[in-house]
């Protein structure tokens, strides 16, 4: 007998010593927890020469039992030794991993067999070499590693002891090969495992189509975000939330959302919710809502006023209360509630609130909280009293967050609003790939900027989606949910749901304003406009000289780049002043008298005041008669201004006097046409009721006579009202209503509450309202009604089918956002119209006119640093790329009706997100998670180039980085994907990782059969896969992009504040990535 020390490395390996010991009479018998096909392959020669190899493994790495999605990954990933574990990433980034699984598959087949032992079975790892014919190859091995290259000492390991090798004492080997018998016989302790060990190989070694690749390496990418989509791990049993009527009430898709919702609160403390218009947040929210409530969690909602009883009546006994059986208990506050101290919101005392008590907040129409702009006085601003008296102070405080508006020209938009999840803590992400927000929204807001400024041929969304960081989308894919129309058309069953409804060719109807021509077109009006001198509202440019220095330590702006002067504000004022002027004639030329009108009035009374002061008949006050303490006196008599007030006495009065009346006699000239347009002149109120006539004799869907119709001013909005509702009541029997907001609400039906804007729209929209829940038997209804903005956001109106914009807002998105009343999930309708007025001119001339209208106007602009410049000194080029996007957008409104993701120039949550491919994930999930839990690393498929124009020959690379000394720049960290063509250069680099995840998703998914004729080139080019040098370079090449981007990384962080990475690139090495899989492109 003789012992050997083996030290397991150099050339005194385990390996080495097998070599010389295993010949064609050698029994081997092998009691090991893991082993993997490299260790096998390595002994290849010796094992087919062995007369038999019996392996019993000590650990099951083939049975998954845990229920949550993410346990059963981790899991997974420990059992998959068998395909290389982490000593032995260098030999798997050989990328010939499926033709050794396929050598040794054979090999197993051959000449091994397998065993495993039964649960609460246990046997100590030991090796044992019999041999009959040579004393000398009887060899025991009491203690040995894994059956793995780091346990046959080819890969360097932790494994810090030497093994014992026992050899040449026949009767310990017998002894022990005697005890390996019983147990390989006793059917009680163990069960034949060899079938379980072929299926894994052959998972390895074949042939993979084109779309199990995708979902497999989407799995692996997306595995820390499963239990999003993991309704058992995230729905905690036991609180009776899944028999809730309102659970019960959702759509599949919303089911989805809420699960998502609530992991992320839980994982991150908060979350937005960002369907699109018309995919019903608010029920989403309440199921949210309901299951905290169900764990006795308090609960505020912050709604716009607007909106308040949208949510107040699932709280209240009220019949047209769906949810009442679910008993909701959570309190409602209006936004403008936080700047109040005292008084009551609903039941709610303000003065004793205890705000600091809510465990969460869910906050509707959440993006009214984007900005935190100061006040002059030591007032909180409501953005800071959410911040410090409810999120900060006494609980811990989860925030839920509704927006449907669109990122947008404000990448730090949302800076803001994710400041109340993360408790203003810029590092409170960094576990999860995000060392500071603050950085990462400051660097997105430069990319827009520098977007911005492209040409219009250039400024796409796939462009901006190239240019911004990625850890914008790692942010916006932790914190956001977010699904578009098309989303939920694409991956769930319409159905169930209903389809949406048929979107129409929008119809654009251009009116005149005078039917006998009359008064001057809106072109030659507007030249008017242009040449007033607007002094009423610039009083600072008259104060006197020696007077104006107060007046500018009161009123002028301390910013972050300088002082914003009370004189500049002004100026700008005027420039929107004109723009008012403009848009309320193209409204409504009765909106447009009123308006001159006003200003007509204003200027005579502030003449009749200086003519008196120059008769000596009045004395008028100035700052030099007061001191500092008195100032809240001073400007209680012959003060102008409203906000900032200036004495008359401190004014330039002949100078002010002699531009006010130059004013004064072209507005009243403007006045005076205006006025004589009498309503039966009105040529654009005349076309509205033909209009209303065709619709209602000529319904789209059969018996729906229902008209909504638009417009930003309540003035218009009365002006309609009174010449609408009375017509269509004489001529077609049918009722009519107003909702103005802020004013008088009217309706002609009989038994309404006006004061109440519910009572309107649920007798507008009975079905969508749930009427009958309030009475059963009532029949009338409103069917035409006419609003301002105030109803256009989160309000289901879907019982009408026709929307009528009688003016065309400035911003497309508030287009979208009003014909989202209508355009929803589940209507009745089976198609809707959308009808747009505008003026009567080309499009070209209409956009150079608002264009021109601006003036000089002095407009903030987001800059580099994400703060707002005093005055850009780019205006003039971004003025050319603002009203070329305007053509596009006003075009687009014209031919089509489009989402709100889908508005050229806006820039949408949905266009930030992972969520399409986690989606795709979702469903395959559904179908082959226990085939994606055991799919290997490793795997590669082969695809056709010809199937994207975009695409080239080369190779898609998904690796996962070990190192954690420099976190590479993607959104899907630890993750990278990055595309590389044939020739070794970059396509797309791993910071583009949606960019090449679209592309993976049109060459792979749907594609379920492998391409056969490709792969039979490719098995012929590299021996079956045994010669893969090609592809190991290319992978090479990859990781040597990688180096150098981050030391552009290094380099600039030279520049920047938070210390130096510049030497972090030399330290990236090949065994730093695991080659998750590889998508070869050829042609």
């Amino acid at each position: 007998m003789k012992n050997i020390i083996i030290e397991n490395k150099g050339d005194d390996t385990l390996l080495n010593f097998l070599k010389g010991v295993i010949d064609r009479d050698t029994k081997l018998k092998l009691t090991v927890g893991e082993f993997s096909i490299y260790a096998f392959y390595d002994l290849l020669k010796e094992i087919r020469r062995a007369k038999s190899f019996e392996v019993i493994l000590t650990e099951d790495k083939f049975s998954i039992d845990e229920e949550s999605f993410s346990k059963r990954y981790e899991i997974a990933r420990q059992n998959q030794s068998i395909s290389g574990n982490q000593y032995e990433i260098t030999l798997k980034n050989n990328m010939n991993s499926t033709y050794i699984a396929r050598v040794i598959n054979t090999l197993i087949q051959d000449k091994v067999n397998f065993k495993i032992l039964k649960p609460g079975k246990n046997l100590p790892s030991q090796l044992i070499l019999e041999n009959e014919r040579s004393r000398d190859k009887n060899v025991f091995l009491p203690t040995i590693y894994n059956f793995s290259s780091d346990g046959i000492g080819t890969q360097p390991s932790n494994n810090l002891a030497p093994l014992t090798a026992i050899t040449g004492d026949q009767n310990i080997v017998q002894s022990f090969s005697n005890t390996f018998d019983v147990n390989w016989n006793d059917n009680d302790s163990v069960i034949t495992h060899t079938d379980e060990i072929i299926d894994r190989l052959s998972s390895i070694s074949s042939e993979n189509t084109p779309e199990w690749l995708y979902y497999v390496s989407l799995y692996h990418v997306f595995h820390n975000q499963l239990d999003e989509l993991d309704e058992k791990s995230t729905i905690k049993e036991g609180t009776g939330f899944k028999e809730t009527t309102v659970w019960n009430t959702l759509y599949d898709f919303q089911k989805d959302g809420v699960v998502g919702l609530i992991s992320k609160l839980e994982k991150y403390n908060g979350a937005i919710l960002a369907d699109s218009v018309g995919l019903g947040k608010t029920f989403s929210a309440l199921a949210v809502i309901k299951y905290y409530e169900l764990r006795n969690d308090k609960v505020l909602v912050l709604a716009p006023k607007r909106l308040r009883e949208n949510w107040t009546i699932y709280t209240q006994n009220d019949v047209r209360n769906v949810l009442a059986d679910d008993r909701f208990n959570y309190d409602v506050l209006n936004h403008t509630d936080l700047s109040r101290y005292d008084g009551f919101s609903g039941d709610i005392d303000l003065k004793t609130i205890n705000w600091g008590n809510y465990d969460l907040v869910v906050i509707d129409e959440s993006h009214n909280f984007r900005n935190n702009n100061p006040t002059k006085d030591d007032r909180m601003t409501r953005y800071e009293r959410l911040m410090e008296e409810i999120i900060k102070k006494g609980v811990n405080t989860k925030v839920l967050m509704l927006s449907a508006t669109p990122v947008n020209n404000r990448m730090n938009d949302l800076k803001n609003q994710i400041a109340f999840i993360t408790n203003d803590n810029p590092q409170a992400l960094a576990q999860y790939g995000i060392d500071d927000l603050d950085n990462e929204l400051r660097l997105a807001q430069a990319r827009y900027n520098e977007w911005s400024t492209l040409e219009e041929n250039q400024r796409t969304t796939s462009r901006f989606l190239e240019m911004v960081n990625p850890g914008y989308f790692k942010i916006l894919d932790l914190l956001t949910i977010a699904r578009s129309r098309q989303h939920i058309v694409k991956y769930y069953n319409t159905k169930e749901i209903g389809e949406f409804p048929k979107r129409l060719k929008p119809i654009s109807i251009k009116s005149d304003i005078d039917t006998r021509k009359n008064v001057s077109s809106i072109k030659e009006v507007n030249d008017e406009i242009k040449s007033l001198n607007l002094s009423i509202y610039q009083q600072m440019a008259y104060v006197l000289p020696t007077r104006k220095s107060r007046y500018e330590k009161l009123y002028d702006t301390q910013t972050s780049r300088g002082v914003f002067r009370q004189e500049d504000r002004e100026t700008s004022l005027t420039g929107l002043i004109r723009v008012n002027l403009l848009k309320r004639l193209e409204s409504s030329i009765h909106s447009f008298t009123l308006t001159v009108s006003r200003m007509v009035t204003q200027i005579e009374n502030i003449l009749e005041v200086i003519s008196k002061s120059q008769n000596n008949e009045i004395k008028l006050p100035s700052l030099i008669n007061y001191d500092d303490e008195e100032l809240e006196t001073a400007f209680e008599d012959y003060a102008v201004g409203n906000k900032n007030k200036i004495l008359l006495g401190d004014m330039d009065l002949h100078r002010w006097k002699m531009d006010l009346e130059e004013d004064l006699v072209k507005l009243k000239q403007i006045q005076r046409g205006a006025s004589s347009v009498s309503p039966n002149r009105d040529e654009k109120l005349n076309d509205l009721l033909r209009l209303i006539d065709n619709k209602i004799q000529n319904p789209i869907n059969e018996g729906n006579k229902k008209v909504l119709i638009f417009t930003a001013f309540a003035d218009t909005a009365n002006y309609l009202y009174d010449h609408v509702a009375d017509y269509v009541k004489n001529k077609h029997g049918l009722n009519s209503a107003l909702i103005t907001g802020g004013g008088t609400n009217k309706t002609n039906m009989p038994g309404i509450k006006v004061t109440n804007m519910e009572d309107i729209l649920v007798n507008f929209s009975p079905i969508s309202k749930h009427r009958n829940k309030i009475d059963a038997a009532a029949s009338e209804e409103i069917d035409i009604l006419i609003a301002t903005d105030t109803i256009s956001e989160g309000q289901n109106l879907q019982d009408a089918d026709y929307l009528v914009n009688y003016d065309i807002h400035w911003n497309p998105v508030r287009v979208v956002q009003r014909f989202g009343r209508i355009d929803r999930i589940g209507s009745k309708n089976t198609q809707i119209q959308l009808v747009n007025f505008w003026p009567n001119m080309e499009l070209d001339e209409y956009i150079n006119l608002e264009n021109r209208v601006r003036g000089r106007m002095v407009l903030s602009n987001v800059s580099s640093t994400g703060e707002d410049d005093v005055i850009n000194e780019d205006a003039d080029k971004k003025d050319m790329n603002d009203m070329n996007y305007r053509r596009k957008q006003m075009q687009q409104l014209q031919e089509q009706v489009v989402d709100l993701e889908d508005v050229d120039g806006a820039i949408s949550v949905t266009d930030l997100t992972y969520n399409e491919f986690k989606s795709d994930l979702s469903e395959a999930l559904k179908i082959s998670e226990k085939e994606l839990v055991t799919a290997p690393t490793g795997m590669y498929a082969i695809t056709d180039a010809d199937l994207l124009d975009e695409a080239e020959p080369g190779i898609i690379l998904t690796l996962k980085q070990l190192s954690d000394e420099e976190k590479e720049q993607t959104g899907l960290y630890p993750y990278l994907v990055i595309y590389m063509r044939q020739d070794g250069s970059v396509k797309l680099n791993h910071l583009h990782t949606n960019q090449i995840l679209s592309i993976y998703k049109k060459l792979a998914k749907g594609k379920n059969t492998v391409f056969q004729s490709l792969v039979d080139q490719f098995n012929e080019e590299t021996q079956e896969g045994k010669n893969m040098e090609e592809y190991s370079y290319l992978l090479t090449q990859a990781i040597e992009e990688i180096k150098g981007k981050t030391e552009e990384v290094g380099i600039q962080s030279l520049f920047t504040a938070g210390g130096t990475h510049f030497d972090s690139a030399d330290n990236i090495q090949i065994e730093d990535f695991e080659l998750i899989s590889f998508l070869i492109i050829r042609e």
